[in-house]
């Protein structure tokens, strides 16, 4: 049995790992702690956690505690991660991993030099539509792949939400543009070059559009759109060009929640294909189990992770914009951060 605590009471949570746990038998969610303990007794009484701890220190000190999941935001990631590592737990971290791609490679550091298991939680990754995506660019059927670009836009008017927060890590490319990056990165097998990138801003440094464009280095290109303003209210696809077809995907990122659709272009003609399944996040938090006990190693684990994090921070540099957070590994503590 795999007995997880959670930091924070993030509305992510339940989805993420707490419904997961109640179809994954080695999993148990056995303890919360928020910065406001009546916040964490009330989620705890509301979604059947066990146990409620008053500070996030007594939790990863938790003997009992193997595994934390870490939603809270993104500027609190390096600290409360490397911080559970060093307690000796495995860690599931929200993405972005970190706040700049320093971070994440001190965070990544710190997992390798204890031999536990750290995650970014890019659950997408793990729906068998992730891979049929994959198999369907590497078989061949569209030749030469020369294009690659995905987008994942979304209508958020609450301006006072952690996600229009510089101090907090916020911004569209952080919060969405994160998971585009990641596939265009995953469909090539390589690593882009920026080669420009335009955003717009909702407040100084805050992002709520962001556009990038990629070279690779066998001439492939790419592009990924975000939006946390969008002028519509979801918009999440991906297109890939080669020149013998087409392959369109529609929702790749929550394929369980929304209607996706998977439609292929190619000599052979123009069919749709749909590849149902358990949620994104059940299938992420079974192979999580199996990476902790060493029978697999995780897609989006911590090397990864910087890897995205760095075209992150390149994106922002080239858009004119400073990259998140301090450019210094666990700089700040919790108590001189704050959020609504």
């Amino acid at each position: 049995m795999l007995r997880i605590g959670i930091l924070g009471a993030a509305r992510i949570a339940p989805r993420a790992v707490i419904e997961p746990a109640r179809i994954v038998p080695e999993v148990e969610i056995a303890a919360v702690a928020a910065r406001d303990p009546a916040r964490a007794r009330d989620f705890a009484g509301k979604y059947g956690v066990p146990q409620v701890h008053e500070t996030y220190d007594a939790l990863i000190e938790d003997g009992g505690i193997d595994a934390i999941y870490n939603p809270l935001p993104n500027s609190l990631h390096a600290e409360w991660t490397i911080r559970a590592l060093k307690a000796g737990k495995h860690v599931l971290c929200e993405k972005p991993l970190a706040a700049n791609a320093e971070e994440a490679a001190h965070m990544a550091a710190v997992a390798k030099g204890s031999g536990l298991v750290l995650v970014e939680a890019f659950h997408y990754r793990y729906h068998p539509l992730a891979a049929r995506m994959k198999a369907i660019v590497d078989s061949g059927e569209l030749g030469p792949i020369r294009h690659i670009e995905s987008r994942f836009c979304v209508m958020n008017f609450a301006k006072r939400d952690i996600r229009y927060r510089h101090d907090l890590a916020g911004g569209a490319t952080m919060d969405l543009g994160c998971y585009p990056i990641n596939l265009v990165r995953f469909l090539t097998g390589a690593e882009p070059v920026v080669t420009s990138a335009t955003a717009r801003l909702s407040s100084p440094q805050v992002d709520r559009f962001m556009q990038a464009d990629f070279q690779f280095p066998d001439g492939r290109t790419g592009r990924m759109v975000c939006a946390l303003l969008s002028n519509r209210l979801w918009a999440a696809s991906a297109r890939v060009l080669g020149d013998f077809g087409e392959l369109r995907v529609l929702n790749p990122f929550m394929p369980h929640l929304f209607y996706h659709r998977l439609k292929l272009r190619s000599a052979a003609g123009t069919r749709m294909e749909r590849v149902p399944a358990e949620t994104t996040y059940t299938h992420q938090l079974r192979a999580f189990v199996r990476a902790v006990r060493g029978e697999e190693t995780m897609p989006t684990n911590a090397e990864d992770a910087v890897a995205n994090m760095r075209v992150i921070d390149a994106i922002y540099e080239c858009a004119g914009l400073k990259p998140r957070g301090s450019r210094s590994p666990v700089s700040r503590t919790a108590s001189q951060q704050t959020w609504p």
